[in-house]
């Protein structure tokens, strides 16, 4: 009896191995994944891609695509076959309303499938997803936590909306309201009483035109895109849903994992790329690449190329999981054109890669229980030597102004800040009057909290743009319910190099971390003693901070108070007393910091090892993680200065970049600390142009080769992805206080130019070939009177004489001609 169970069992085992189903994965409960398309060739690759990674990561269950189209459009359809589908009536054009809003058909397809879907009499557990995304390995609700009345989903902090009047308006609940999307995990029964709310809430909130607004609802268009994920959170909040919130499940490629954290999701909504290489989605909208044989996406570096590029572990790591992502979509799209009947395809190094037993193991299932998620993040602890403890959320804010000048800062801070790994989310504190905010065209830019412009101050009249950064921080405390433990402050013109954390800082409640500024001598005299209760807690810094958001809220308004208390002290602005090289009292909000945090004897922890200015040597074996460049800087002949570039539009013109620092392989080598430090001020300006170069290729500038005119304003963007939620100091002096030579170079921005593009080329050629034909036809009828004029007695001998000496003549003729051009 013993021999015949144990044969079952084996025979058991092999029936599902062969059947494709991993034994270890097989689930008690019932789980049924869906996403949502529409029928275009933009959904259908995305479809490949989805379908492809959903059977490599094993995900339990049967899968269901909510295909949503019209009648016309199901006339000309190729890709019923790529998923299993249920149509869904669309609704893009609201049928009652007329709305156009093609979001909409996520929830009426989710309720249709209820309603229409025999699986869903058959389903204990549902996963929602979206078709751009790429599965890495099983979500298996129960193990993620997902329980009744307790579904499990990622993060979507710019939902600012549950926090204000948005959620009172429209739910019975709002502190039921949670910022939440992306992948969902929920159990049939919750999305039975949920679905119908999701659409109502969604057409509710669409409806709601007044409260469009990105201060309300963080929409950085303005135009009640992201309606659907509102209807989402107000419509959970209807039912009476708490959600689990994760966020290490989903990432989006481009974004640095945290340490010890393996994803099992990638969402390829936003541009991503390694080294030269990028991907964007939107730029394969009209894409039929899954009917075209033998087209796949543009290959990305390969491992061992990455290996060399990035020496960092954890960014490594992050570049890794960009090429997974591309790579796994490419192996998707050969299996599909195999299914479709294409030709094999001939052989390349590429392909060879995608079939290799490597490529297998890279992308083989992540298989994130619990236990395997402890047993990683215990192996990482113990190559860090620090105790087992959850890392406290973070948030970063900068403040800038709506001028093109902090733009340009903005694009290459929001850069770096993606490639920097640095972990929670970011916030811009954007200060403009009503009337430059009516013209400002950078509200994409980064995720933003607009705050009333403090530049001319509403009391006194002052002019001074700088306390627009207490100012703001004041502001954000006050509107915002703010998650995070600890918060990092940063400039609008600095470049992340690396995380920026609090607990590598030693950063705790009562003792922030900060940067050296050292000629703010006013602690140390009787600017101290006037301003603060305890001069001895006056700390000279600035620049990066790092502070737990319980003293923030204590610190922040006497920040501001102290700023305009200071600014006040005319009499106090001399260079001996303040350090101000201008006596203008221009640093008055860096004393309010330090002022400020005195009265609540806040002491600094300083560190010299998180900020370094470009153009200045930097201590040997130290990683600095932040790029002030506040002052100008020199390679060589080469020379940036930021103050050259205030009035000048390098997000809205396109291709506009700074000039190109010198190559690193010109530099002398002699001097180690001067190479060291021309190193570093050649790595930011290439940060800086490499933000900007992507920037334009977001906002589909024509290529360089057809660009007609250099001033294109590309305000007007292409609507992005419903799934794209998005959504220093303020003047040079404050940044700048050490006098500088200015640069000797030029500093204007250099635009590609499209002189010589293919349509002019054209032209000139036609206009060429059109002068010689005149030339030409004028010769022959000059030829023709001579013959003419000549005696008809003279013999053919005579006659070619004289035409060639015409020619001769009319030659040196139209040589004198030439030269006098």
């Amino acid at each position: 009896m013993a021999n015949f169970l144990a044969i079952l069992m084996l025979v058991s085992f092999w029936v599902s191995f062969i059947s494709g189903q991993n034994p270890g994965l097989e689930a008690p409960y019932r789980i049924h994944t869906l996403f949502s398309v529409e029928c275009q060739n933009y959904f259908d690759w995305q479809t490949v891609g989805f379908m492809h990674s959903f059977k490599k990561a094993q995900q339990p269950g049967p899968v269901t695509r909510l295909l949503s189209c019209t009648e016309e459009e199901k006339k000309n359809y190729k890709g019923m076959d790529l998923a299993p589908t249920l149509e869904v009536p669309s609704m893009s054009r609201h049928p009652k309303t007329g709305d156009w809003y093609p979001a909409i058909n996520k929830p009426a397809g989710i309720v249709h499938w209820l309603k229409h879907s025999k699986d869903a009499q058959s389903t204990d557990w549902v996963v929602i997803l979206d078709a751009d995304m790429i599965l890495r390995g099983p979500i298996i609700p129960w193990e993620l936590g997902a329980e009744k009345g307790h579904p499990v989903a990622a993060y979507y902090g710019y939902l600012i909306g549950c926090d204000n009047i948005l959620a009172k308006m429209h739910t019975k609940h709002p502190e039921l309201c949670d910022k939440v999307g992306g992948l969902l995990a929920m159990h049939i029964d919750d999305l039975r009483v949920l679905a119908p709310l999701w659409l109502s809430k969604t057409e509710e909130v669409r409806e709601d035109r007044a409260h469009w607004g990105t201060n309300i609802t963080g929409d950085i268009y303005g135009t009640g895109w992201i309606s659907e994920m509102y209807g989402y959170s107000f419509g959970a909040a209807e039912a009476g849903l708490r959600h689990k919130i994760n966020d290490n499940l989903m990432i989006y490629p481009g974004y640095t994992p945290q340490p010890g954290v393996e994803p099992i999701l990638l969402h390829y909504g936003l541009p991503f790329s390694v080294g030269n290489w990028s991907f964007s989605k939107l730029e394969h909208h009209e894409d039929g690449i899954v009917y075209e044989c033998g087209q796949l996406f543009p290959e990305p570096p390969y491992p061992r190329e990455i290996k060399l590029m990035e020496p960092d572990p954890n960014k490594r790591r992050a570049l890794f999981l960009n090429i997974e992502c591309i790579n796994t979509m490419n192996e998707g799209l050969l299996l599909q054109h195999a299914r479709n009947g294409c030709p094999k395809p001939k052989w390349s190094k590429y392909l060879s890669f995608l079939k290799s037993k490597s490529f297998a193991k890279l992308t083989q299932p992540k298989l994130l229980t619990p236990p395997r998620m402890q047993t990683e993040v215990a192996k990482e602890v113990k190559e860090i030597n620090e105790s087992i403890r959850p890392y406290p959320k973070i948030h970063t804010l900068f403040s800038t102004e709506c001028t093109t000048y902090f733009d340009w800062q903005t694009v290459g801070l929001m850069h770096s800040f993606h490639l920097s790994g640095q972990p929670g989310n970011i916030t811009r504190l954007l200060s403009c009057t009503d009337e430059d905010l009516k013209q400002y065209k950078g509200h994409d830019l980064a995720p933003t909290h607009y705050v009333p412009s403090m530049s001319r101050h509403p009391l006194t009249g002052d002019w001074y743009p700088a306390i627009n950064k207490p100012a703001a921080v004041v502001h954000w405390l006050n509107h915002v319910n703010v998650d995070a433990e600890y918060i990092v402050i940063l400039d609008a013109d600095m470049i992340l190099r690396g995380p920026i954390t609090p607990w590598e800082f030693k950063a705790a409640r009562g003792r922030p971390v900060s940067t050296p500024y050292e000629y703010l001598i006013g602690c140390d005299n009787e600017l101290a003693k006037l301003h603060t209760r305890h001069p001895e807690a006056c700390d000279k810094v600035g620049g990066v901070i790092i502070m737990h958001i319980d003293d923030l809220r204590e610190f922040a308004l006497l920040w501001l108070l102290k700023t305009e208390e200071v600014r006040a002290d005319k009499a106090h602005y001399a260079t001996n007393i303040t350090g101000d090289i201008y006596e203008s009292g221009w640093i008055s909000e860096m004393y309010g910091y330090s002022f400020g945090a005195a009265e609540l004897k806040l002491r600094h922890l300083i560190s010299n090892e998180i900020l370094i200015y470009p153009g200045y040597v930097p201590k040997p074996d130290v990683k600095y993680r932040v790029f002030h460049y506040g002052l100008e800087f020199k390679v060589g002949n080469w020379s940036f200065d930021k103050a050259k570039w205030r009035e000048v539009d390098m997000v809205n013109k396109c291709w506009a970049t700074f000039p190109d620092p010198p190559d690193p392989s010109t530099l002398e080598q002699t001097d180690e600390n001067e190479l060291q430090r021309d190193l570093l001020g050649i790595e930011c300006a290439r940060t800086l142009n490499e933000a900007l170069r992507l920037h334009h290729k977001r906002r589909n500038c024509p290529e360089p080769t057809v660009l007609s005119n250099p001033a294109l304003d590309t305000t007007k963007d292409i609507a992005n992805s419903r799934k794209v939620g998005r959504f220093s100091k303020t003047d040079d002096i404050e940044s700048n206080p050490v006098p500088r030579n200015h640069s000797q170079e030029s500093s204007e921005p250099k635009v590609r130019d499209g002189l010589f593009s293919t349509l002019r080329f054209w032209i000139i050629l036609l206009w060429v070939f059109s002068g010689l034909g005149f030339i030409l036809v004028m010769l022959a009828m000059c030829s023709g009177y001579t013959s003419k004029g000549s005696s008809k007695g003279k013999s053919n001998k005579s006659r070619r004489r004289s035409y060639t000496g015409f020619l001769k003549t009319n030659g040196r003729d139209w040589q004198g001609r030439k030269s006098d051009a």
